[in-house]
């Protein structure tokens, strides 16, 4: 225990990146700060009494859900990263070796270790040759990207809703124009107060699909830098702990 303590030490001090669960609650936390600013001055409260087709108010709802969705692949990718300084700690003991026998059990469970015992079970149904992980490593991959192209789905939804209320936004604007009378000037009052509403929907949907769009940009840009860590720790933990250890058990 205390070589693996050791081991584990050792690895963290050697890392010089923050968690990717405390990057994401400081962002969020500041984006949180920033609406509660906007919101004591009257801009959030303006912007939604401002947009009449409720699609500003949407686009906030869908980007709170987006929000809970990346949090939570946040705190999975935490935890497999935990689990993959826990591997390396391990097998990089100088009784490490041991731990890749009983189909790996010793190791704590986490896709990078299921990914080691398949390499196990692989070596002893191969009967000669090196033993290629090329096809596991990219099905690691995927399990370990899971649904974070939600991000990218997500981040483009809101930029077409803000598009969207733009279009709607001219509509608005334009339609009083149809027939209009220049002498009367109630009528041509009544048309400016429309376009004033159907510009400040265009203005309004627009600025808040482009923030929302961008904050879940970087929010989803960090958990895929945070994803990439943790799939470069599997392949560098396999390629000189686990392929070579396995390779000289098949030789021998």
């Amino acid at each position: 225990m205390s070589t693996i303590s050791a081991g584990m030490a050792s690895f963290d001090t050697g890392r010089s990146e923050r968690g990717p669960l405390l990057l994401w609650m400081i962002f969020t936390g500041l984006s949180i700060f920033a609406a509660v600013v906007l919101w004591r001055y009257g801009f959030i409260s303006l912007m939604l009494a401002s947009d009449r087709t409720y699609i500003s108010s949407l686009i906030a709802v869908l980007y709170v859900i987006t929000c809970c969705h990346c949090f939570w692949r946040t705190r999975a990718i935490e935890r497999e990263g935990e689990a993959a300084r826990r591997c390396i700690a391990i097998l990089s003991a100088p009784d490490g070796a041991a731990a890749l026998g009983a189909d790996a059990r010793a190791l704590p469970a986490g896709l990078v270790t299921d990914h080691i015992r398949s390499l196990v079970t692989k070596s002893k149904i191969q009967t000669s040759g090196r033993l290629d992980q090329t096809l596991l490593l990219r099905a690691l991959a995927d399990r370990l990207r899971g649904s974070n192209a939600f991000g990218a789905f997500a981040s483009d939804t809101l930029m077409k809703l803000g598009l969207l209320g733009t279009i709607i936004g001219f509509i608005i604007m334009l339609a009083p124009i149809t027939g209009l009378d220049a002498a009367d000037k109630v009528a041509m009052k009544s048309s400016m107060g429309l376009m004033s509403d159907g510009m400040a929907v265009a203005l309004y949907t627009t600025l808040a699909g482009l923030v929302g769009s961008i904050l879940i940009r970087i929010q989803y840009y960090m958990l895929d830098a945070a994803t990439q860590r943790v799939f470069s720790d599997a392949v560098a933990l396999t390629e000189t702990r686990v392929t070579p250890v396995l390779e000289r058990r098949h030789d021998g």
